[in-house]
């Protein structure tokens, strides 16, 4: 059965350092490039179809989101890559969303080099690279992404309680009984909960497309 779409948004108010982990041997970390944005938009999608399917979706994006500030993109967007070949195989980094919030943005771990811990030490690297001033960090993510949530608890963040964020409905308690399906318990049961500050929501609204 297909995990359905819909909205999670989590807060990071202080850094859990018990969950930073370094980056395996024969992989290290360095910025995107400017030939490589088709293959960033390319990066959240595992087959082929679905990368033809939403490479517009992504243009666009990116157009809205990134395209005011092209440089700080590159300057922020983070590829793990495999020291033999280069190649990236994992993507994430920090956003100023609206340019008032911090937010992740694009988590993601190629199909078959997931199990390495790349996600965690990615994560690891971007989160220590914060001022505490830098706090609350904020995301959005999906029921399907349990995976990911378990991880994102593990380093400190909660989900978010709010009803709506911006423009979007926020559904984590239609969520919770998925997540409690496909996550471990352990992790199902370490999750928490919080209420967002008001610049959140306000932020979100001042403008239709969705930032991060």
């Amino acid at each position: 059965m297909e995990i359905p779409d819909l909205n999670i948004f989590m807060m990071c108010e202080k850094l859990n350092s018990s969950a930073l982990s370094k980056l395996p041997e024969g992989f290290y970390i360095r910025n995107c490039t400017l030939g490589e944005l088709k293959l960033w938009k390319e990066f959240p999608f595992d087959t082929t179809e679905d990368k033809n399917k939403y490479y517009d979706y992504m243009t666009n994006y990116f157009n809205e989101v990134y395209g005011s500030n092209i440089a700080e993109f590159y300057n922020r967007c983070l590829f793990v890559c495999e020291s033999k070949t280069n190649k990236p195989v994992a993507t994430c980094f920090i956003w100023k969303a609206y340019n008032k919030i911090n937010t992740i943005h694009w988590l993601k771990v190629l199909k078959e080099y997931e199990g390495k811990g790349l996600g965690r030490a990615l994560l690891s690297h971007i989160m220590t690279s914060l001022n505490d001033d830098d706090y609350p960090i904020f995301l959005h993510t999906q029921p399907s992404s349990f995976r990911a949530i378990g991880l994102y608890s593990a380093f400190g963040f909660k989900i978010i309680t709010n009803k709506i964020i911006g423009y979007r409905k926020n559904e984590y308690e239609e969520s919770l009984p998925i997540l409690k399906q496909h996550m471990t318990k352990e992790a199902f049961e370490k999750l928490k909960f919080a209420e967002a500050p008001t610049i959140f929501d306000e932020s979100a609204k001042t403008t239709k497309t969705s930032h991060f």
